[in-house]
């Protein structure tokens, strides 16, 4: 039985034409000229390709299109000549953990979980309140001074206020400011905001009693 391949090579001999002839008029690469014509299918991109293949160069070579189609498709076997890519594509476009070296996976993988550590430690207050721990004075402690030292600390980054006054931080994100306050009791507020505008809000309620 005459093959396709057999058909086109002996029509391009007819006319004294070369593949790299029949490649330049058809636009087709002459790799996947010289495989039509073995009858080498798997190096084609895919089976539309193949068959747009063979109907263009079919055209250029004068050879009906619809006979020649049809001998194709019976000798064409997708299922034992065609996997998902041919062989030759395969080695440029797989990108599976199978062919990838372990060392250029786990790099990839560090590079990710640092990228990833980076972004969250930089926006994390977006979404979450910014810490803030007070040290002085203890919730229900009892003075006996005017004078109250608020002792803590918070994120560098935050913007801090004690009963709405701001107060500055140092390079570790500590605090350390003295209130004047009045006998009886009093509710001290310290606020925390991040750039974000999530906040964090801790309550000391004391009382002064007077000497």
């Amino acid at each position: 039985m005459i093959r396709v391949g057999q058909k086109l090579k002996e029509a391009r001999l007819k006319k004294g034409l070369t593949v790299a002839d029949a490649a330049k008029a058809t636009k087709i690469k002459a790799l996947f000229l010289e495989a039509l014509e073995k009858g080498d299918y798997t190096k084609l991109p895919s089976v539309a390709y193949a068959q747009g293949f063979v109907r263009n160069y079919a055209i250029f070579l004068g050879i009906p299109t619809q006979a020649l189609l049809a001998i194709f498709r019976r000798e064409f076997d997708e299922k034992k000549m065609y996997k998902v890519l041919p062989e030759g594509f395969v080695e440029t476009s797989d990108f599976s953990t199978k062919r990838l070296p372990v060392r250029t996976i786990l790099v990839g993988l560090l590079l990710f979980v640092g990228l990833f550590g980076y972004i969250f430690f930089q926006y994390k207050y977006a979404v979450i309140n910014p810490p803030l721990v007070i040290l002085q004075p203890k919730e229900n402690q009892v003075v006996e001074t005017a004078d109250v030292v608020v002792l803590g600390k918070t994120d560098v980054n935050v913007s801090l206020s004690i009963n709405s006054v701001p107060v500055s931080l140092d390079e570790n994100g500590q605090f350390k400011k003295t209130i004047n306050v009045f006998p009886g009791k009093e509710t001290i507020i310290v606020k925390a905001v991040s750039r974000f505008g999530t906040e964090t809000i801790v309550e000391r309620h004391i009382e002064i009693k007077s000497k």
